[in-house]
């Protein structure tokens, strides 16, 4: 009766050892492909990192937009409601003279 309680424990320790092997084979397997994903994978270290560049390289880029934006609504705006804005584009854009006014070219004869 001995011997037999001896055998029946030495295989069940002999089958938790193998669970355990097979757990913490398991658990190591799991460990090495989150690690994977970390590093290598999709939403990765470094993805994440070339990403928050190119974000801040649009942020700059719409930075640079928004200022050309608001310099044009503000020359639209002075276009709008003065005849001055109106008049300094018809002179410098078209040569307008007005009546009575003479009209000088001065011509730089650097090449």
């Amino acid at each position: 009766m001995v011997a037999s309680n001896k055998t029946a424990i030495s295989e069940s320790s002999s089958a938790g050892d193998t669970l355990l092997k097979l757990v913490i084979g398991l658990l190591i397997v799991m460990l090495l492909v989150l690690q994977y994903r970390l590093w290598v994978g999709e939403g990765s270290l470094a993805e994440t990192h070339s990403l928050s560049l190119k974000v801040a390289e649009q942020k700059e880029k719409n930075r640079f937009m928004q200022q050309n934006n608001e310099q044009l609504a503000a020359e639209v705006k002075a276009l709008k409601t003065g005849l001055d804005e109106v008049e300094a584009r018809a002179r410098e854009e078209l040569g307008m003279v007005k009546p009575g006014e003479t009209f000088y070219l001065v011509v730089d004869e650097t090449p």
